[in-house]
């Protein structure tokens, strides 16, 4: 019997798991990744106290599974995107903690950027590029705007900040990468990046393939400290053999996103799949066509391999766990398990109405000094009404993202493939079928990202021939099929919900 082992280093939990040729997992173990809030905005990763965690998740997951680590034919690596950090090349110092993508230490730049007449010009000159070319490129640039989520600004502001670093870029010393990029070079020596990760930086342009020459002038970001973009799946070296007692070889990595669409089975042009983890999610498969976006959708690289090229538009919510773990933390919620069945003990949410905006409004809002708050609340409101309106305040926001997607797209949605832990609640879940008016597809094991980078490292050693045969492989536990008289009650309130945001909007 032959293994394919896969690592997971989200922003809240990190996990390896121990595949069998079945697709199954056999052992596995997860640990909390451990966020730090130095100053108000911002949110960071100790890269030391990361690795030996992985470390950590690792060795337990062997220790527990009983499997020869020479029975392992190969690894695969899916990582949170667009957190970042910058080291030494010399020494291995790092010179400040990852700072992570939900950090907000470069909201003033960003505003101010977009806002400058620098901006305001590029995109003025792509309108016009657009209207003689037609090309999407130029579609895309015309509504740029830089995002709170991207790397390139916290990058700047980094720059600009952190003590002895741009010194130390004039002396070409420095190396920047996301979180896989960093565990490559910690496992292998190699400073590489997959293209789904690079992608997902907003420094890498997905039109061209390259890191992107107008956004390093502009904001003069020095080339020399940028990894090779490589494949998503191919030969990346082997781990140490002190950490898995052999040489395994990895054979991918992936950004997580792009792994949970690739576990999903979303091969086709057209395949949608929504995430609901930390965040929210929403990814379609474009095929060879990067998607050009004018309500804030963004173009990301699913994954390159060999000539294989799939394009993938994102949509997002960054506020979704977040929401259900604040809830928890202040006593509204005992038991998340027990969420369903409160949401379902009443008919509505008494008119009550919540904005999950810890973190913005993301697209189509757009609007990131938008404030998190409860709209409605009367004597008759109970502890159910609430735990509802915090539900359906999710499924809200995928129903804008997805009511995007139909208007910017010419696919034809029958389907929504879920991943992420918040799918595990029946109630989300049947009121996403419910808004949609889609049928929603729920795996028996949520970990798609999981999932995703050990069908493409199992695919590159052998354990697997076809793509067709990872369909067969996949599990489902449940489908959600819409109500049609509940869809009309879900518009009804999506409405008035709108009429809340609209309250909370330019609040900071």
């Amino acid at each position: 019997m032959r293994y394919v082992a896969a690592l997971d280093v989200g922003t809240t939990t990190i996990q390896f798991h121990i595949l069998n040729e079945k697709a199954v997992t056999v052992a596995s173990s997860t640990e909390k990744v451990n966020l730090i809030y130095p100053e108000p905005s911002f949110v960071e990763i100790d890269p030391n106290h990361l690795w030996q965690t992985i470390i950590k998740v690792i060795k337990d997951t062997l220790d527990h599974s009983g499997i020869n680590p020479k029975n392992i034919a190969c690894i695969g690596i899916s990582s949170q995107r667009a957190s970042f950090i910058t080291w030494n090349l010399k020494t291995g110092k790092y010179y400040h903690r990852f700072i992570t993508w939900k950090d907000q230490r470069a909201a003033t730049l960003v505003k101010e950027w977009n806002q400058s007449i620098v901006m305001r010009g590029l995109r003025m000159g792509a309108s016009i590029l657009y209207t003689f070319t037609r090309r999407k490129r130029f579609l895309a640039g015309s509504v740029l705007k830089f995002m709170n989520m991207q790397v390139t600004l916290k990058l700047v502001w980094a720059l600009q900040n952190v003590p002895g670093l741009r010194e130390a870029v004039q002396n070409e010393e420095v190396a920047f990468g996301g979180v896989d990029c960093w565990l490559l070079y910690k496992l292998t020596g190699k400073h590489i990046m997959d293209v789904s990760s690079a992608s997902a930086t907003g420094i890498f342009d997905p039109f061209t393939m390259e890191w992107a020459n107008w956004a390093l002038n502009i904001l003069k970001l020095p080339q020399s400290i940028f990894p090779e973009v490589v494949d998503t799946a191919g030969y990346f070296g082997v781990t140490p053999k002190d950490i898995f007692g052999a040489e395994i070889p990895i054979y991918c990595s992936m950004a997580d996103q792009a792994a949970s669409l690739f576990g999903s089975g979303c091969f086709k042009p057209g395949d949608l799949k929504i995430t609901m983890g930390t965040g929210t999610f929403m990814n379609v498969n474009t095929g060879r066509e990067p998607h050009a976006s004018i309500a804030g959708l963004y173009p990301i690289v699913g994954w390159r391999i060999g000539k294989e090229l799939v394009y993938v538009v994102e949509g997002s919510s960054s506020d979704t766990g977040v929401v259900i773990e604040w809830a928890k933390s202040i006593g509204i919620i005992n038991n998340i398990s027990e969420t369903s069945d409160a949401a379902n003990s009443v008919n509505d949410t008494d008119g009550v109405y919540f904005v999950p905006a810890f973190s913005g409004l993301q697209a189509p809002i757009n609007d990131y000094t938008a404030a998190t708050g409860f709209f409605g609340l009367k004597p008759t409101t109970k502890k159910e009404h609430i735990i509802r309106s915090l539900l359906e305040s999710l499924v809200f926001r995928i129903q804008l993202l997805h009511e995007c997607l139909c208007k910017e797209t010419v696919f034809t949605f029958q389907k929504i493939k879920v991943d992420g832990g918040v799918t595990k609640n029946d109630f989300v879940m049947q009121s996403l079928a419910d808004s949609t008016g889609l049928e929603v597809e729920r795996p028996v094991s949520v970990e798609m990202s999981i999932l995703g980078v050990a069908f493409l490292a199992g695919l590159q050693c052998g354990i697997w021939k076809s793509r067709e045969e990872l369909l067969e492989l996949r599990q489902t536990d449940k489908i959600f099929k819409p109500n049609e008289e509940s869809r009309l009650s879900h518009q009804y309130e999506l409405r008035q919900w709108k009429r809340a945001v609209e309250r909370f909007k330019n609040w900071y």
